[in-house]
């Protein structure tokens, strides 16, 4: 681009001294302006890139986010784009070309392409505002409405794409994303509470159930433990007294692991330990 300038400039200062004809005179005027304004084009997108673009790419390595290369690559093409349509216009106007009528053609076929695409872009838009909110991640477990729920898998430009429990896919268009009430379990961070109900029969030591389930739950591989373990009596039931243990293990990750865990342990504890686990059962009276 440099050369290119440094030619245009040089013909512009030396076509006053030279004698041409009118028609060549402004043909070659006409021409290094031309090779200017591309010039300036390409300096001012490898200004863009090398300053902008490079250091975004370098901030989104560091992220690890695919949805970060994504908006980096479209914000890249679009100012491409822009500055083509810029240098192209300029370079319309130098040649005496009239650029009203191009201009308004332009803007009836923009509004009409922008009619056309307004799902995807609205789902484009919400991708990117659903990323830049952080209200959802890659890895997330996410409960979307009462039948969604899943891992985020990917977030894109145009969807957002959720593995379930089951190991199927779900594509969720970026709109319906950002309009919906989302339960992020990962968030604020991934720690979360396990809850394991538990009855005992009636009869039995109260006190004695709530410190062998304790002492049972302090015992779990992902118990968190800066977080209290709470044994509550809840009520008494038709054929037992109900209890429910509340936890932390560290990551959502482990919390159905960690409840198998505490439901093995409290089940064999409350054995070991002569504490009777009822069943239910029902008292029938027949009257002659």
């Amino acid at each position: 681009p440099l050369l290119i300038l440094s030619f245009a400039v040089a013909v512009l200062v030396t076509l006053p001294e030279l004698v041409l004809g009118d028609g060549f005179f402004n043909l070659l005027n006409s021409g290094a302006y031309t090779l200017i304004a591309v010039s300036i084009a390409m300096i001012i997108y490898s200004v863009v890139d090398l300053a902008l673009f490079r250091g975004l790419k370098k901030l989104s390595k560091r992220t690890k986010s695919e949805m970060d290369d994504n908006i980096i690559s479209l914000v890249h093409g679009s100012v491409k784009i822009a500055l083509f349509v810029l240098g192209f216009i300029y370079v319309l106007n130098i040649w005496g070309i009239e650029i009203g009528p191009f201009l308004a053609g332009l803007g009836i076929a923009g509004l009409a392409v922008a009619l056309a695409l307004q799902p995807i872009l609205s789902n484009i838009f919400s991708g990117i505002s659903v990323i830049l909110d952080k209200s959802v991640r890659v890895g997330d477990l996410i409960y979307l409405g009462a039948d969604t729920k899943g891992k985020i898998l990917k977030v894109g430009l145009r969807s957002t794409k959720i593995r379930t429990f089951d190991n199927e896919l779900i594509i969720v268009p970026n709109n319906t994303l950002a309009e919906s009430m989302i339960q992020n379990v990962a968030l604020p961070d991934p720690k979360t509470r396990a809850t394991v109900p538990f009855g005992v029969a009636y009869g039995s030591d109260i006190d004695k159930v709530k410190k062998v389930v304790l002492k049972e739950i302090g015992t779990l591989s992902d118990l968190d433990k800066s977080e209290d373990i709470t044994v509550r009596f809840l009520e008494m039931g038709d054929s037992s007294l109900n209890f429910k243990a509340y936890f932390y293990v560290v990551s959502f990750d482990n919390k159905w692991k960690a409840i198998d865990e505490a439901n093995t342990k409290i089940y064999k504890a409350l054995g070991k330990n002569k504490i009777e686990i009822p069943f239910p059962q029902m008292d029938v009276h027949l009257k002659k």
